[in-house]
């Protein structure tokens, strides 16, 4: 295993654990509970993932993920709750469990095989048409359960998979010409509701009591903190901000802990990003490679989204911070994914110094 990645992983991890104990009276001890059995139950997942081959997973199972992604997404659709704004989830009873995480982990690798089925030609106009009705697909479903800002993420995991597997520029000039010419015709037909929900995102201001109040609340707990921030037991501006321990748990930790502890944040997904890089660029077999670019993709999406929401410099879209929102969800799923991670560094052999292409 990468010691230094599950390192950062598990620094991360106990520093929310951390936030939510010096925030227990506003959180409740049943969220403190809840993402320690999740960090647990986590890291053995990342462990036993380690030990199996994930290319012999990959083979087997990419098209049965693909199938029971695309069930376990409708069915959120049309029975799934919601909590918050745009989050859908399936609930047992007390039990919640947000079913777009987990795709995350199948879209990466069902992707990452079929990349790995159309290497030799991957820039043929039908297997790219393939692919992006592949992750056209995942996306589109999970924006029927309302969650916009993981539909977002799941397009840049795709994009940077297909760059990373030697799709042609072109093809990204292509899509980047097609969205400026579609933007405008898209612009006309939102309601007016929508288009102030999009400018206010980008400016809270234009709505400082509605819609930008959220966003807004958000930096006044980061400034509050200052540098050094107000202590385990400091900060009340947090208690005021909707989704504190959740999409905006970034805040709370620099409210009590100071713009030093968002350094080191920082600094620990920095770590993570290029071990996995790393670990990608030492694989065996180029899926391997595909599958630790769709993770680095996946943790810089969504920490650069949730950084902007926090900053009130992005349009609030609910997505949470890799390792330190609240949610067994979101916990467990990243976990995971790092468990994928190990196995292609526990499965590289790093005696060879030619990568195997063979099928």
């Amino acid at each position: 295993m990468d010691l230094v990645l599950a390192a950062a992983v598990m620094s991360l991890s106990l520093l929310s654990i951390l936030t939510l104990v010096s925030g227990v009276e506003t959180f409740g001890m049943s969220r403190v509970i809840i993402q320690i059995f999740a960090v647990i139950i986590g890291a053995a997942s990342m462990l036993i993932f380690s030990f199996y081959d994930y290319e012999e997973a990959a083979k087997k199972f990419w098209i049965p993920l693909i199938v029971f992604s695309v069930l376990l997404l409708a069915f959120t659709a049309l029975f799934g709750s919601s909590e918050g704004t745009n989050s859908a989830w399936i609930r047992f009873g007390p039990i919640g469990i947000q079913p777009s995480e987990f795709v995350k982990l199948a879209f990466i690798i069902s992707f990452a095989r079929h990349l790995d089925y159309a290497k030799d030609n991957i820039n043929h106009i039908k297997n790219v048409a393939l692919l992006l009705l592949h992750a056209g697909i995942i996306a589109g479903a999970v924006l029927l359960t309302g969650d916009m800002g993981s539909s977002l993420v799941f397009l840049v995991i795709a994009l940077v998979m297909m760059f990373c597997a030697g799709l042609t520029l072109w093809y990204f000039a292509g899509f980047l010409a097609l969205g400026v010419i579609a933007f405008p015709f898209v612009w006309s037909i939102l309601a007016e509701y929508q288009r102030q929900r999009i400018l206010v995102g980008f400016n809270p201001e234009l709505d400082p009591y509605g819609t930008g109040h959220q966003a807004l609340t958000s930096r006044q707990a980061i400034a509050s903190g200052g540098f050094f921030g107000n202590g385990f037991s400091g900060g009340s501006v947090y208690k005021s901000l909707f989704a504190s321990s959740t999409d905006f748990m970034l805040s709370t930790i620099l409210e009590k802990f100071g713009f030093m502890a968002g350094l080191i944040v920082m600094a620990l997904m920095c770590v993570i990003v290029f071990r996995v890089i790393k670990v990608g660029f030492n694989a065996k077999r180029p899926m391997g490679s595909y599958m630790c670019a769709g993770v680095a993709a996946l943790v810089v999406a969504q920490t650069v989204e949730n950084v902007g929401m926090c900053l009130a410099m992005l349009p609030v879209v609910g997505i949470t911070l890799p390792f330190l929102s609240y949610g067994g969800s979101s916990i467990l799923s990243m976990f995971m994914i790092m468990g994928l991670v190990q196995s292609v560094q526990a499965n590289s052999n790093k005696f060879n110094f030619d990568r195997d292409t063979s099928e």
